[in-house]
């Protein structure tokens, strides 16, 4: 049984080559229950490469990724997602042609399969629909459950795909810049919401995101990537005040 002392997460040494290029390099960070961990670094340092080896997207030229312990390295995206980690993308991912509540149905049901057979699925069709109601509540979509995905603003879409993060139940968040293309009034929601997930205590929250007003407000702990190497890992007000992030991800000369 995982407890606070250890890791729910872990990379060792994980590496992605593009040809010459070197996406990640050499990156070990371990994530533990209770934590929000910001991930930051300028345009291009590896952070969303980063992520997709974490979640399976992308297989890595080295390295391991360790869920719960167990070497997952090997495993594809959905198979991590059964075994507790949930990632929402930068860029939506949603099924367009889908009414909202069945987009988020889905991910119930995908949730509670694990469990049931198809009669004991069908009987509890109601009990679903419920559950995706209250998540369509909670990201303030339950007045557009009955509209299509493809007809939602790019905000609310982003809005759709937290909701289904959410009925996934992961042990895992991943969100990849989750506020991107919203408007100011939009984006406390999520905020709040990534809040409500972290106050949890047993959730591990890894969060990619650019705006540092939000990575101040959210974070418990920074780690910086750098041309595709870790560079700091600390807490918020050491790391962001550090030398080398201030002239690598906010552009301010060190000797200045």
């Amino acid at each position: 049984m995982q407890t606070a002392e250890h890791p729910v997460l872990e990379t060792r040494g994980l590496t992605i080559r593009f040809g010459g290029h070197v996406a990640v390099n050499e990156v070990s960070c371990s994530f533990h229950p209770g934590t929000l961990t910001a991930i930051v670094g300028p345009n291009g340092a590896g952070k969303t490469t980063y992520f997709n080896l974490v979640s399976g997207q992308l297989r890595p030229s080295a390295g391991r990724v360790l869920l719960f312990g167990e070497d997952v390295t090997d495993d594809p995206a959905p198979v991590r997602t059964r075994k507790g980690m949930g990632r929402a993308f930068q860029l939506t991912n949603l099924f367009p042609l889908l009414t909202v509540r069945e987009n988020v149905r889905l991910a119930v049901q995908a949730r509670a399969r694990s469990g049931l057979n198809m009669v004991s699925m069908w009987g509890r069709q109601s009990e679903l629909i419920e559950k995706a109601e209250h998540f369509l509540h909670r990201v303030g979509l339950a007045e557009r459950s009955a509209s299509l995905a493809s007809t939602l603003p790019h905000g609310d879409q982003r809005k759709l795909e937290v909701a289904m993060l959410l009925a996934l139940e992961p042990d895992i968040f991943m969100f990849d810049e989750p506020t991107a293309g919203m408007s100011v009034a939009e984006v406390p929601v999520i905020l709040e919401l990534i809040h409500d997930i972290k106050n949890q205590k047993d959730k591990t929250i890894l969060l990619v995101e650019h705006k540092m007003d939000v990575v101040r407000s959210l974070s418990d702990r920074i780690i910086v990537l750098h041309q595709g190497a870790l560079v700091a890992d600390g807490n918020p007000a050491e790391v962001i005040a550090s030398p080398i992030v201030q002239e690598a991800y906010l552009g301010v000369s060190a000797s200045a």
